[in-house]
């Protein structure tokens, strides 16, 4: 497997289109800190680590899930970097961008806030 990243938002994506509560993940460091952002942006109920795996719960409201689409934009084969200047909202505010910058990975408002820029990892909404 080489893109882990596009492994994990397949996961969730997958588990949100089967209504699953949970869903596992290979635990890397990388999605560990893509969880933390979804999970400050209150888009996730919870992760825990067990057994090597991150067990994800995923946010539904009112039946419907908190996570619609999850799409990939930087790839193996196509790094994609932004400036702070060049980051937009996701769907005028109702989604986010994550972006790898020097301090970490981190929201793309967060990043825009600290005038960072990085590797724009995917958009979720």
């Amino acid at each position: 497997m080489n893109d882990l990243i596009a492994d994990m938002l397949t996961r969730i994506q997958n588990g949100i289109m089967r209504k699953k509560e949970q869903i596992s993940i290979p635990a890397t460091k990388v999605n560990r800190e893509i969880l933390k952002v979804i999970k400050q942006e209150g888009m996730l109920e919870d992760y825990e680590e067990k057994e090597g795996m991150l067990v994800v719960t995923l946010k539904y409201d009112k039946g419907e899930p908190v996570i619609t689409h999850l799409k990939k934009i930087s790839k193996p084969g196509q790094r994609i970097y932004v400036s702070y200047k060049d980051i937009v909202p996701v769907m005028n505010g109702r989604g986010i961008s994550i972006i790898s910058t020097s301090e970490g990975i981190m929201s793309g408002a967060m990043s825009k806030s600290k005038k960072l820029g990085g590797e724009l990892i995917c958009n979720i909404w």
